[in-house]
């Protein structure tokens, strides 16, 4: 059921009010005027008796036929009837009946309140004239003594005439007082109520957030006190949205630029809260995942039991969870009560730690790697050695073999050792913004790099050619660039059979240079190209060994390129030779 606005429930009553009113003062007014106008006929009633008494007191001595002349004579001049009785009630004269036909009117009361010296008054239904009148009856005095009654009747239907013309004076006056007290209440209300809904206006916008709104501070003081209430909870609830909304902002690009993942759960195991990195760590959708159970989005059984364990009352918790079983991201995670005013809930901080997973198994590997790879010169060392002390030293042959063995499993520990410590040098000072980049010549680099390696691969009959521009710039660490460069020639001669050429290009383009080392050798198995660039991995271990190769060549070149800002990768095809390419920023 619609409900009715104030200006129709408050006017209806004011209408209301209005009517009653008229109509009990018209009804009181009726009354009144009618009792006014008896009143004045009775008064005029009374002056007629009193009249005719005094005439007719002279002729009470004479015949009766005179009295009734009399009575006649002055009713026609008063217009009402005249009635003379005497002192028992017996009717002497009569102007409209004859008095011998009428009855004793010793049992009126007005006719009684006569007899006893009073003036009597008296409203009845006359059965001989068969009409309503009213009676007045005056007494007639001698010596005061009462020696007759004379009562003038007036038919009250007389006054009907002048009383139904009051009345309908009164109606018109009532209904046109009704029709302007409606209009001027329809006008009051609408003044009341015109403030109140403006106040109701601006109070729905204060609801949908326009707090700017003012309400009109006008109409009565009531009014005003109320529109600068309104105003002044406006301003303050404003200051307290922007608090709120300030701290809220600031909260959420706070828990936005964490790196650590933040869920907030409450006590129905639903997701009340969560920043971008726990979205990503558990891939999931941040509006999507919010007010949703945890079972719907987190799809890791160790998670969910460990937001169930502090939900359960379990203060503090910290576990490690793998996340993903393919990809093998491993998270740190720390749980907490966290008492909110709906209730207890949790809140899980996520790290990441899959990186550092990650660089421990590197260190693993490479601590492995390195004690592999020293370790088999180290063992080639020490047994030739001790068959040395043992007594081959004193064979000349035997002792001059092993000796040139123990010399070149040392070369192999020392580049072992250099390669390292080159390899330590440039990660250590790139991640110390320790290397120098200035605007310098790849053109002059290659040269450099030609020169050197031109001797070597001269003793396998190699020719090196080289295509670079003069004009081909970069930033660069000219030493740093030329021993990575030196890494991939070297590679492409000890990998190339003798008689294959090597091919050294630089090409400059949009915002990169761009630096290729192709050869014709061996060539790469497909397998191994992601892993090429790794520290001592190598596609062909013993070819490698017996070349006296390291298995940190390729990573120092790696790491030199990203030193510069730039990248390295290779394309091989076995049996048919390998291209690997340097690209560096221009800029």
């Amino acid at each position: 059921m619609a409900k009715k606005s104030l200006l129709w429930q408050l006017y209806p009553l004011y209408l209301l009010v209005t009517v009653l009113a008229l109509v009990t003062v018209g009804w009181y007014a009726s009354n009144a005027i009618r009792t006014f106008y008896i009143e004045a006929t009775c008064e005029k009633l009374q002056l007629n008796a009193a009249l005719a008494g005094e005439q007719l007191h002279k002729t009470l001595d004479k015949p009766s036929a005179h009295i009734e002349e009399l009575a006649k004579e002055i009713a026609h001049y008063s217009g009402n009837r005249i009635t003379v009785m005497g002192a028992d009630g017996k009717v002497l004269a009569d102007s409209s009946e004859d008095p011998a036909k009428m009855e004793n009117h010793a049992d009126r009361p007005e006719v009684q309140a006569a007899i006893s010296g009073q003036i009597g008054r008296s409203t009845r239904y006359s059965s001989t004239l068969g009409k309503e009148l009213l009676y007045v009856a005056v007494p007639i005095m001698d010596a005061n003594n009462v020696v007759a009654v004379v009562r003038v009747a007036a038919p009250l239907a007389s006054l009907a005439p002048t009383i139904n013309q009051t009345y309908s004076r009164i109606a018109t006056i009532g209904i046109i007082v009704a029709v302007i007290t409606a209009i001027l209440s329809l006008l009051i209300v609408h003044r009341i109520t015109r403030p109140l809904a403006r106040m109701e206006k601006a109070a729905k916008r204060f609801t949908d957030g326009e707090l700017d709104v003012k309400v009109p501070t006008a109409g009565a003081n009531e009014l005003r006190s109320l529109a600068h209430t309104l105003n002044t909870m406006a301003d303050r609830l404003k200051e307290k949205i922007d608090a709120v909304t300030a701290q809220r902002n600031e909260l959420e690009a706070v828990l936005s630029g964490m790196v650590e993942g933040v869920l907030v759960i409450d006590a129905d195991e639903k997701i009340v809260s969560i920043n971008d990195a726990a979205a990503v760590m558990l891939n999931i959708g941040v509006r999507k995942s919010r007010g949703q159970a945890i079972e719907a989005v987190i799809w890791n059984t160790e998670l969910q039991k460990m937001i169930a364990d502090v939900l359960a009352g379990r203060v503090l918790l910290e576990q490690e969870i793998i996340i993903n079983a393919d990809d093998k991201r491993y998270i740190q995670a720390h749980g907490a009560v966290l008492q909110r005013e709906a209730g207890t809930g949790a809140v899980i901080v996520l790290n990441d730690i899959t990186r550092l997973k990650q660089l421990e198994d590197l260190r693993r590997q490479f601590v492995a790697n390195v004690s592999h790879e020293l370790k088999t010169p180290i063992t080639s060392i020490k047994g030739f050695v001790e068959t040395l002390l043992e007594g081959a030293v004193n064979e000349p042959n035997d002792a001059k073999r092993f000796l040139e063995i123990i010399a070149k499993q040392a070369n192999r520990l020392s580049a072992i050792i250099d390669d390292l410590l080159s390899l330590s040098r440039i990660e250590q000072e790139s991640e110390n913004d320790q290397i120098v980049l200035t605007r310098g010549s790849i053109n002059e680099v290659l040269n450099n790099v030609l020169t050197a390696c031109q001797p070597r691969a001269a003793l396998k009959e190699m020719n090196i050619t080289l295509h670079c521009d003069a004009d081909t710039f970069a930033n660069i660490n000219a030493q740093l660039l030329e021993q990575a460069v030196i890494n991939l020639v070297d590679n492409a001669i000890k990998y190339s059979d003798p008689g294959k050429n090597i091919a050294i290009t630089a090409k400059k383009t949009d915002d990169h240079v761009v630096i290729s080392v192709s050869d014709r050798g061996y060539g790469i198995a497909g397998e191994h190209l992601e892993r090429i660039f790794e520290r001592f991995y190598v596609a062909d271990k013993a070819r490698s060994r017996k070349l006296g190769g390291t298995g940190l060549g390729l990573a120092i070149v790696k790491h030199i390129a990203a030193a510069h800002g730039g990248k390295v990768s290779v394309e091989s095809t076995v049996g048919k030779g390998s291209t690997f390419t340097i690209s560096l920023p221009t800029k």
